[in-house]
């Protein structure tokens, strides 16, 4: 590869009003958005599909027969109604996940429970622990704006206190604590409770409307899109057509030109942008070079997680704070694991198929039977295959992945027959989404700030960069680590483009 991005040869120029780093929701959005408004658009994408964290896979049973599976996310709640327009908009239709029949909860003390109704089978002092956490949780959320969590009143004090510690300050209730984090630790951030602050945790419960919303598994885990959440990226990326550029890593961007008086010449350092540019937001020239084509346009949006924009070499570098802030945030590690059964015997013992243990390698179960037309059959209606749905979260998940397949595999459906019984030890297709392991997401589900960082640095990462601006689920208000949110932030990115464009 070529030391020098700029003088590669025999790629082609391209021209464009907008240039967009990112093939996921948040990056087809942005140009889905401009072009329909009239502005021309170019869309490089390191891989070689779109769709990013969204991807509808495929696993093979036993007899060869392929399976759908959606190895990222999947699920659409209520309150998610950008993108439930969306999905309307480009005609394609979603279906409840199933839900009917009883729950199991698996105590800590591993005495399986069946239960029906929102309220786990747990002692009377721990529901009552619980439900006072969750209005605590609540009281919290109201008090914050979803769009500027750093300016709560006592932001600083929550955002230097980790969830772990806040809700051991709340109650000694270890039980309480567990089955309350677990939506947030390991449902959502994907990381231990102590690694994170309090005031990250109240921002994921306020993206969603409450934390009642939260730990309500039919309101969070309500609708699929049938054929795959990557059908919304496939079909954007069907009205782009040519404007998508796959499998051609943005390497290179040029995006202001350095006031000459910055320079340090006596200690031989050029000019820089350390402390930003003027006119944040307006158009202004910028290059991509990436490995297939050059870009030359007037903004560009960088819709990639932070934890891959170091990936891009920025000429001039970013501003000092951009830089420093990128350091404190960081993906979560979790494997999807998606087991496929003959038929969904769960339902036979008149069971749900969700169960929850907090504390335990798999924290959390659900039914995942596909809905109208899959990869084994073309017809309407459900599949007659079972699938269940589970994630195994941070260091449970660096445990699994450090044994042997066979091993890890047996210790995972020990898991599931713990909650459903012994015929989930014998599935017909197997597989573990492991998206840390993707070059060009590197985690799962999305990223958080360390602690003290979001009171800090969150106020920058919706901020437009000069004519550089910034579209993921990542830096979302609402639908934070959503696809709701990367719909939304790339729309916003691209109309407040179009207002500079005017």
């Amino acid at each position: 590869m070529p030391t020098s991005f700029e003088t590669q040869d025999a790629r082609p120029v391209m021209d464009r009003d907008v240039v967009v780093i990112g093939a996921g929701p948040a990056g087809l959005m942005a140009a889905y958005t401009l072009k329909k408004a009239g502005k021309s658009v170019a869309v490089v994408e390191a891989r070689d599909r779109v769709g990013g964290r969204t991807w509808s896979g495929k696993v093979k049973d036993t007899s060869g027969n392929e399976h759908l599976i959606e190895i990222g996310g999947q699920w659409i709640s209520p309150d998610q109604t950008r993108l439930i327009n969306l999905v309307e908009e480009l005609g394609l239709k979603t279906f409840s996940r199933y839900r009917e029949g009883d729950s199991v909860y698996i105590a800590p003390d591993g005495t399986r429970h069946i239960y029906s109704g929102d309220v786990m089978p747990v002692s009377d002092e721990t529901n009552a622990e619980m439900d006072r956490l969750i209005r605590l949780l609540n009281e919290k959320v109201n008090e914050m704006d979803v769009n500027h969590p750093w300016a709560m009143k006592d932001a600083e004090q929550l955002d230097a206190i980790s969830f772990k510690d806040w809700l051991k300050a709340h109650t000694d209730n270890q039980e309480a604590i567990d089955n309350v984090s677990i939506y947030i630790a390991s449902g959502m951030l994907t990381k231990p409770a102590h690694t994170f602050s309090a005031l990250q945790a109240i921002l994921m419960a306020a993206s969603a409307g409450s934390f009642s919303n939260l730990v309500d598994e039919d309101f969070i885990l309500d609708k699929r899109v049938v054929g795959g959440m990557q059908s919304v990226s496939l079909r954007l990326a069907k009205y782009l057509g040519d404007d998508v550029i796959l499998g051609s890593p943005a390497r290179q961007l040029n995006w202001a030109t350095p006031d000459p008086e910055t320079a340090d010449h006596l200690n031989n350092v050029p000019a820089d942008v350390r402390n930003g540019v003027p006119n944040n937001g307006a158009p202004d020239e910028v290059t991509v070079f990436s490995d297939k084509v050059v870009v030359n346009a007037k903004n560009v949006v960088l819709a990639v997680p932070p934890n891959l924009y170091s990936r891009i070499q920025f000429v001039p570098a970013l501003p000092r704070e951009q830089m420093v802030a990128h350091q404190h945030i960081s993906m979560g590690l979790v494997i999807k694991v998606h087991a496929v059964y003959e038929k969904p015997f769960w339902r036979d013992k008149g069971l749900s198929g969700t169960g929850f243990g907090g504390g335990r390698v798999v924290q959390e179960v659900y039914d995942n039977t596909n809905y109208g037309p899959n990869l084994t059959s073309n017809a309407d209606g459900e599949d007659p295959h079972g699938i269940l749905v589970s994630f195994i979260s941070d260091v449970h998940a660096e445990t699994m992945w450090a044994l042997p397949a066979e091993e890890r595999k047996q210790q995972i459906l020990s898991e599931l027959a713990a909650y459903l019984g012994d015929e989930a030890m014998h599935p017909i297709a197997f597989y573990l989404s492991d998206m840390a392991a993707e070059e060009w997401t590197r985690g799962a589900y999305a990223t958080s700030y360390d602690l003290g960082g979001l009171s800090r640095w969150g106020h920058l990462q919706n901020q437009p960069t000069g004519p550089m601006y910034y579209a993921c689920s990542d830096i979302a208000a609402e639908g934070y680590q959503h696809v709701d949110g990367a719909i939304r932030q790339g729309e916003i990115a691209a109309q407040e483009i179009l207002k500079g464009l005017a």
